[in-house]
This record gives structure tokens, sequence and C-alpha cells, in this order.
């Protein structure tokens, strides 16, 4: 693993006449190529790739067999639309699908509780190949928000609906509408509370501020301030009693897919239920575009888990893929990419990157991160990058 301290270099370049792409005359530029209402695709057919993640945080150890299943999954759902041909959109949206209807993540049914105790689901499909997107955040009637994402993908002009008009939307459209209690568990319910009485104590929740380098979600992921876990993981998934929240609950995180398809299309998908106790109405970075979902066919695909505030404050997702269109090897850049979010703004989270030529890279600096991978050669799922 890499060592975060110091900060990296961000800038390759020495000078400013190297970052500036066209020559000093503006009459000895080129036509400008970058039409993306045409579809962008390299034509040569390649080995199709899916990566997902289900968040990253301290995964206790009793709780790693249920993440690692449920990336599977994920992965068999997505993989089998891709060997029979079918489009990396497709294989994200089945992904994640699949992870929103596993209460094991912080997504679809099973997420964090809003302060009024509510569930409100975020989602964002890109294709990397059309530059089309489709975004929904606020929803607290969908069962799964990766499908009214597509929905607006497909069937919309605009690019990004939210709260009521959202359903509406996905409803108008085929999407059954649930009742929000449907979406909650008990679980949950109890963790809520626990927030809660903390608050009233006036206990700090540093999960919006940007300036605590040590504990990204406060009792969430239960990372310990006295430094015993340094980030910069190199080991495996620390014990259990480590990793707890103080009234022994667990936790979890906003989950992810990136796909390249056999004919050299890009497309990427997050999807999350946003942090513990927030405030009805708030958005993370998950559904933004260029923040936790990036793709696009000349650069890369990306999705990012983590803490929201600084990934938005960073536009993280758009940093990693410029990189990788620049000329650096997306395992490279994954790192780089954890790295100046910590660096930076003290930020926690994880990391799946994935180029147009089939490279990929992954990173986290939190104790752990759930992940799956499905090449031709098979399926491999993992606690660390």
């Amino acid at each position: 693993m890499f060592n975060l301290s110091p900060a990296p270099r961000l800038c390759p370049f020495d000078t400013l006449q190297e970052l500036n792409p066209f020559p000093q005359k503006p009459s000895q530029r080129g036509p400008a190529n970058l039409l993306y209402h045409i579809p962008v695709t390299i034509p040569r057919s390649h080995a199709p790739i899916l990566l997902v993640h289900g968040g990253a945080w301290a995964i206790p150890a009793d709780a790693a067999p249920a993440h690692q299943a449920g990336v599977l999954a994920a992965l068999q759902a997505g993989n089998d639309l891709l060997a029979r041909g079918g489009s990396a959109l497709d294989a994200v949206e089945a992904a994640v699908s699949v992870l929103e209807d596993d209460p094991t993540f912080d997504a679809g049914r099973g997420s964090f509780l809003t302060s009024d105790g509510r569930v409100q689901l975020d989602a964002l499909l890109m294709d990397g190949g059309r530059m089309r997107a489709g975004g929904v955040a606020c929803v607290e009637h969908l069962r799964n928000p990766i499908q009214a994402a597509r929905l607006v993908l497909e069937k919309s002009q605009h690019v990004y609906f939210v709260g009521p008009g959202a359903e509406q939307f996905a409803h108008s459209h085929g999407m059954p509408l649930i009742d929000n209690a449907e979406l909650v568990l008990e679980r949950e319910r109890e963790r809520l509370a626990h927030a809660k009485a903390r608050h009233a104590a006036g206990l700090s929740d540093p999960t919006f501020s940007g300036i605590s380098l040590h504990d990204d979600k406060s009792p969430e992921t239960g990372v310990p301030i006295d430094g015993s876990l340094s980030v910069g993981w190199e080991s495996a998934v620390p014990s259990t009693d480590l990793l707890q929240n103080e009234n022994g609950t667990k936790s979890h995180d906003t989950v992810g897919a990136v796909a390249l398809d056999v004919h050299g299309d890009l497309a990427a998908a997050t999807s999350t239920g946003g942090t513990l106790n927030k405030t009805p109405g708030r958005v993370g970075d998950s559904s933004l575009i260029g923040c936790g979902c990036y793709a696009d066919n000349l650069a890369a695909a990306v999705s990012l888990t983590g803490w929201g505030e600084p990934i938005m404050k960073l536009v993280l997702g758009k940093w990693a893929t410029d990189r990788v269109a620049a000329g650096s090897a997306p395992e490279i850049v994954a790192r780089e990419a954890i790295a100046y979010l910590y660096n930076r703004l003290g930020g926690h989270g994880g990391i799946i990157l994935l180029g147009p030529d089939g490279r990929f890279g992954l990173a986290q600096n939190t104790p752990a991160m759930a992940w799956g991978i499905a090449t031709p050669a098979g399926l491999h799922t993992g606690l660390t990058a």
C-alpha cells in the first residue's frame, strides 16, 4: 500500500506551456472534435470488464462475508449481461440494482435514516459513449433509484430530477411508488436514536466539517481517534472490537459500478442513502456528475464512495478521469486521487477507476472497501484495495 504523506505532486507539468493543449497562435489550432451528440467509441473489440464497490469504511471481520457475498451477486448480475454482448450501461445498472436490494449496503432498502427518520436516496448513471447522464436525488418512494436514473438518462431531455419531481417522472414511465417504510429497517431506527443521543450529549460530529483527519463519519466508521489505525491501511481488516460503533451496531456505505463492454463503451453508476442523521434534503457526492460518478469514453469511468463533502469540493471523479485522459495509468491515478482527497481536505473514501483500454485502479484510505471485479479470467472479490 502507498503512503499518503507527504502530499503528492498534483500537476505533472513543469510549465504552463506544457499544460496548454493548444498552440500559441489561435490560427494554428485544429478543429475541436468534441461533438458529444455523436457517440464516441474507439472502433475495436474489447474483453468486457466490470468493477463494483460496496462502500469504503471500517468493515468488521464478522460483516466481511455479507459484503463479499453482496458484491459477488452484483458482479454476477452485471457480468452475465456483458458476457452476452450487453452494454456497459446495462451492466452497471444491473449490478447496482442488486446492491440497492441488499440491506448490507447504504443504498436502497436499509439505508441510513435522515434526522426525521426517513430514507432519502440519490443515484447517478452515466454513459461514456453518448455522454448522457441521468440522476435523481432525495427520492423516498422508489425501491431502485438507479433504475429511475436510467429513465432520466433515456427518456428525458433533462439530466437531474430531485424529490417528488423525480418520483413523478419515474412513475410516469412505469416505476411503482412504494411506502417509505418499506425501505426502513429497525436496525437503522436504533442507529439513528444512538446518533441523536450522542448529539444531545454534546459529542461532536465532524461529518460535514472537512477538518478531521481521523474520522470521516463520526461513530459510523469507528476509526479510532488515537491513531491506532493509521491512514494507508497495510494489513487485513482490523478486529471487530475496534470497528464497531459504541452501541455495537455496524455501519455501511455507498455502492457503485464501472464497466467496459465489448463495443468499447464505458459506463458508471453510483447509488447511496447518504449519511446517518443527515438533514432532510441533503445531497452528497454520489449523484453529482464529476463528483461521485463520471464516465467518458475519451477518459475513464469512475465511482467513488466515502465522505461526500470533501469529494464534492474537489470534484474528485472528474479530477481522476482527466488524469487518465492525459495518459496516466488508472492504477496510479486511483491512489493519487485518494491521497489528494486526504491531503487537501482530510477526506476518507474509496475509488474504482476503469480506462477505455481495460486498465483499472482501486484504492481506499479507510480500513476496508468491499470490491469485486469480473473479467474473462473470472470473478474476484476483496476487502482491501
